[in-house]
This record gives C-alpha cells, structure tokens and sequence, in this order.
C-alpha cells in the first residue's frame, strides 16, 4: 500500500509540476527506486545503498539530483536501517548516507545548508528509530517477564492446588489399602474421599485450562483465606489430627495474604501428613497482630525418619517463594521438642518493607 500511494503521488506531481526540471528522467529514476520499500525491513542495508548510490549518480545522467518531493520515501530507508538493521549495518549505511551527502556537497549537487539540513534530518530519522527499537525491546521483555510470571504462578498454584488433591488421594488410597480387610466401611469411606477429590482436582484443572485457552471466562470461585483454613482440621481413617487455632484480629487481612497463609498451611499439614512418620498430631496456629500475620505448623513425628522430599524440593522452595512476594518469610525444620515445624511470617498490608 505504501508503494502504490508513492507511485500515484510520483505520477500526480509530474503531471501537477511544470516547472518540474528533467521530468521523465527524474520520474523513472524515483519510480526505479520506489521497490526498495518492500524489503526496507528484511534487507535495510542494501536498500540504503541502492537507493543513496543511484540517487547520488544520477546528476551524472540528469544534471541534478532528481527533485521530486516525492522522492522523500527515501527517509523511510534510513529510519528502517536503524529500526531493524543489525548494528553493523547500521554504522555501515549511516556511514554511506553521509558520505553521498558529503560528495554531492563538494560536487556543487547541493548546497552547504541543504548539506547540514540532510544531516539534520538524517540524525532525527536515526534518533527517532533507535528509540522506537528500544522502546519495542523494552516492550517484548515486559511480555517475557509477564510469562515468565504466569508460568510461576501456574507451577505453584499446579502444586499447591492440584498436586494437594493428589497427594490427599494417594494418602487416602493407602489408608484404604490398609484397613480394607479388617475394616470395609473405612476403605469405602476413602473411597469417597478419594472420589470427592479427584472431582474437585479435575474442576480446577479445567478452570486453569479455560483461563490459559481464553476461550470463555473461566469461573473462578474466591480464592481461599485464613478462615478456611478450618478445613484442615480433622482426622483422617489412619492419619494424625488435625488440629487449627485461629488468634487475634484476623479481619480485614488482604486477599493475597490471606490465600498465602492457606497454601501454606495447606501444604504443610500435607507434607506433615506424607512424611512425618509416627506422627500422632499436626497443630496449625495462625496468629495476627497489628503489623505482622504468623503462621506456625509443627507435628510430633520423628525427625529422624522424615524423608527428604518432605524437606527440600519444589514444596518448600515454592511456599518460600510466595511468602518473598508478599514481603514475607518461611523456614522449616525440625522442632527442638519433637517432630517437624513451619513458620511463616507476613506483613499485614502484604507488601514488602
């Protein structure tokens, strides 16, 4: 399209402009180099050379320099070189562009203001695409951390979310192997369990899906707080108890906070439950003051057995990840009394110091 209007305007000013010198001659050179603007981008170099060499010989043919205003397409040239040429290409074609406004000065083709005005021009055609390359590189690393990001957020809420529900249905089916024999009412009630989880891993699976295909909106139930963390407690067919203490002013903790502090919980009291072994109970405390929310979760299992998945891996690498975003700290390790323990610590408002 920017072809064709250069075309028509080169055809309407020859037509318009009688005191146009050299017409057809200056035309066909202008109309020779008009192509030059389709592979501007994928060849910038050679179109500069093209299009600055035949201009810069035409006065040996014509007299002059061809006077078309419409021959000011050729600025489209250098700015494309500085756009998307790579950097030598750059300094090679700036260096090209000067040298013919160089020669054609000292051959008498232009004047000396007309020199330092096309020097003018072609320093503000360089500047103005060296700042829209930077800016569109500034742009495409924005994107990159912005999916960079998103895939982080979906890792953790992969193994928060997903990998929690997992983790519940292989505990269950193992607490169904074991009590299947002497106690079938207990394994058809992990069986349920089991079933109820695997519905509830299968919708949000499906919800991180609609959101990542955008194809409708995905439904997204509230994202759990503190005081779901309730939820937790309990006793399972051979487990340990659960036990949650909820303390202080737990109202109007941020959102994000308050998720945190339930992923968290949710995944220690789910490591305590896979590898804390003898374990006979998990205590959950979560306790809020004026400017700090606290998390603690220990259990009273052996130290001495815990399997190293348990301790180090992408669990306590992502826990401790998600609380650095919010301005907060998690640690794990083993409790001077007995068992294992987790803190975490929280700035109320959410946001790092």
């Amino acid at each position: 399209m920017l072809v064709g209007v250069v075309v028509l305007l080169v055809f309407l000013e020859g037509l318009l402009r009688p005191d146009l010198p050299a017409r057809l001659p200056s035309m066909l050179i202008v109309l020779v180099l008009v192509p030059t603007l389709l592979w501007r981008r994928t060849r910038p170099l050679l179109m500069v050379a093209i299009a600055f060499t035949a201009t810069g010989l035409s006065p040996l043919v014509i007299g002059h320099e061809p006077e078309l205003a419409a021959g000011a397409f050729v600025l489209f040239l250098p700015y494309a070189l500085f756009r998307w040429g790579a950097g030598r290409e750059a300094v090679a074609g700036a260096a090209l562009i000067f040298a013919k406004i160089c020669l054609s000065a000292a051959f008498g083709y232009i004047s000396l203001a007309d020199a330092v005005f096309g020097f003018v021009v072609m320093f503000a055609a360089f500047a103005l695409a060296t700042a829209l390359r930077y800016r569109a590189r500034l742009r495409v690393r924005e994107l990159d951390q912005a999916k960079l990001l998103e895939r982080e957020r979906l890792a953790r809420d992969l193994h928060d979310i997903v990998a929690h529900h997992v983790s519940a249905m292989a505990i269950r089916a193992q607490a169904g192997i074991a009590v299947s024999r002497t106690r079938p009412d207990a394994a058809v009630d992990a069986l349920h369990v089991i079933e109820a989880e695997a519905t509830r891993a299968l919708a949000e699976m499906r919800t991180m899906v609609r959101a990542l295909r955008r194809a409708q909106p995905a439904d997204l139930a509230p994202s759990p707080g503190i005081p779901d963390i309730v939820r937790l407690a309990g006793r399972s067919a051979t487990g340990p108890v659960v036990e949650v203490e909820l303390l202080g002013d737990l109202d109007d903790i941020p959102p994000a906070v308050g998720t945190a502090v339930y992923r968290l919980a949710q995944e220690s009291v789910t490591n305590a439950v896979r590898h804390a072994r003898r374990a006979t109970r998990i205590e959950v405390r979560v306790a809020a003051d004026a400017g700090t929310v606290r998390l603690r979760v220990s259990d009273d299992g052996d130290t001495r057995s815990i399997h190293p998945a348990g301790t180090s891996g992408f669990g306590l690498a992502g826990m401790a990840e998600r609380a650095g975003l919010l301005g907060g700290t998690c640690e794990a390790g083993p409790d001077p009394d007995r068992g294992w323990r987790v803190t975490a610590a929280f700035p109320r408002s959410g946001t790092a110091a």
